[in-house]
């Protein structure tokens, strides 16, 4: 089965997780939201599919292209 990776495309916290692992997840929908600079950035899906690991927690610091999320379909 494809593995599909979601990625940090910049810097932030982790302000609040909208999925949880063994969830089955639709292409565009919300995964996270990161805060960045006093916004709240969502983080979407790329694919339909169900989440095998979530590799941040609610207030953790994130890098730039740092795993967020690993989906299968």
């Amino acid at each position: 089965m494809p593995r599909f990776v979601v990625k940090s495309t910049m810097a932030g916290t982790v302000a609040r997780l909208e999925v949880e692992r063994d969830e089955m997840v639709v292409s565009e929908q919300t995964l996270l939201f990161l805060e960045v600079m006093k916004m709240e950035i969502p983080v979407e899906s790329p694919a339909v599919g169900r989440i095998v690991t979530v590799h941040v927690d609610t207030g953790d610091l994130v890098a730039q292209g740092q795993p967020l999320v690993t989906l299968e379909n």
